[in-house]
């Protein structure tokens, strides 16, 4: 397959230099995971915000193997066929969370198109362990769309983690062009769906893709009525020259507005700064 010739990436300005994990945090965490052969979205996504999680007792944790079914044109994870899930998985994670002292937990995962359930089961399992084996531990689920199939979704609602993410990722215009398979109007249905349960309803988009000022408040009021709680803003970092290009670095003063505008439309929380992502602070957004 020809990957696409996108221009070089742009020179990053200062706001967006990344803080270095603390060697010590990151050695023993690391290690660990390669231990239980465990993957960390820290790592997988390069996030930038690894040390800070890490330092506050909280760590993402990305189950279903490393490889995903669909090709995003904004994320890093790599994308091929996966290998079967190990059914060892949710215990090592929650075995994990445990040796690590966590008190926040937050899990995401690949999507897995090529299983039958999406892999709903196994995430379910995923929760049931580590609530069974860390009971004061906290938990966000950042999870895929399942094709918005309803009972898929329900699945994850029954087992009651504390959180449910779901990302837009971008506005409803760009969506198709940077989301693979996925569908903005889908996603909002999912989050509505974890919103009438009860649960805290939670999602979070890019900027700097090329969308405008009017759909980053128009995206805000959808998720608004659908009743979803907390809403994370970040800048969008291009991975490679293969991936969508950035259109712009949106300067720390506008992400601020955006909170405060968020705030104003009844967000509990809105975390908006060009570093945050999905996981950013989300031991406190169990208070939603």
């Amino acid at each position: 397959m020809k990957m696409t010739d996108y221009s070089p990436i742009p020179r990053k300005p200062e706001w967006l230099k990344i803080k270095i994990p603390k060697a010590q945090v990151h050695k023993h965490v690391n290690g660990l995971m390669l231990s239980n052969r465990l993957h960390t979205i820290c790592e997988s996504g390069n996030c930038p915000n690894a040390g800070d999680c890490w330092s506050r007792g909280t760590a993402t944790f990305m189950i279903l193997g490393d490889i995903c079914t669909r090709a995003c044109k904004f994320c890093n994870v790599k994308t091929g066929r996966p290998l079967p899930p190990d059914p060892e998985e949710p215990q090592k994670v929650a075995e994990s969370i445990r040796q690590l002292g966590l008190r926040h937990c937050v899990i995401t995962s690949v999507d897995r198109d090529d299983l039958p359930d999406s892999g709903a089961a196994h995430w379910v399992a995923t929760i049931q362990s580590i609530k069974k084996l860390n009971p004061g531990v906290t938990m966000e689920v950042l999870i895929p769309d399942f094709d918005g199939k309803h009972e898929l979704v329900q699945q994850i609602i029954d087992a009651q983690p504390e959180v449910i993410s779901h990302n837009l990722e971008t506005v409803e215009r760009l969506t198709s062009q940077v989301r693979s398979r996925a569908k903005y109007r889908t996603s909002l249905k999912v989050l509505e769906q974890v919103a009438l349960s009860g649960l805290v309803a939670k999602s979070g988009i890019m900027l700097g893709l090329g969308e405008t000022r009017e759909e980053i408040v128009k995206t805000m009021d959808d998720l608004r009525v659908v009743n979803c709680k907390v809403m994370t803003l970040g800048q969008y970092l291009q991975p490679t020259r293969d991936h969508h290009p950035v259109k712009e670095y949106i300067h720390p003063d506008i992400f601020a507005e955006y909170e405060r505008m968020g705030l104003q439309k009844g967000f509990s929380f809105v975390e908006s700064s060009p570093l945050v992502r999905s996981s950013y602070k989300a031991d406190q957004h169990v208070n939603a």
